[in-house]
């Protein structure tokens, strides 16, 4: 538990960031946790998953608007650190996950702080992460 004054910190996975994008379930709980005070992190992993998904379904121009709407969030990247990797690394051997999902986890983790997600896979790892569940997504995100 954080101490007074010092507020959560939470980290916000891919599908919480295409809550807020594409205005799903959940949008709402984003937008809050966005104006709460609280410090926002992204993996640099998120930033690249969101990116070559949009690229992949949506064209290189979705992509490169999705980039420019994150940074103007108030959010702060986090990158790899031997710490993120390590724990990614076991995440991923240890659990039914994708490479990009051991990583935000791991971030999270590293950061001591609160996942915010909406999917079901993440229910494997509650027990060394901090979740914050948005309603599950019914079908991929483009």
């Amino acid at each position: 538990m954080q101490k007074a004054g010092n507020p959560e910190s939470y980290v916000l996975d891919t599908s919480a960031i295409f809550a807020l994008w594409n205005d799903e379930a959940g949008a709402d709980t984003v937008v809050h946790i966005l104006h709460s005070g609280a410090p926002v992190l992204v993996s640099f992993m998120t930033i690249m998953e969101g990116r070559y998904r949009l690229w992949k379904n949506s064209g290189k121009e979705a992509s490169d608007d999705f980039s420019k709407y994150l940074f103007l969030l108030p959010v702060k990247r986090i990158d790899m650190t031997n710490a993120i990797f390590e724990n990614a690394i076991e995440i991923k051997a240890t659990n039914s996950l994708s490479v990009c999902d051991s990583w935000i986890i791991a971030t999270a983790i590293a950061t001591k702080s609160i996942l915010v997600h909406k999917d079901p896979e993440f229910e494997q790892v509650k027990k060394i992460v901090r979740l914050k569940t948005l309603p599950y997504k019914g079908s991929k995100t483009t």
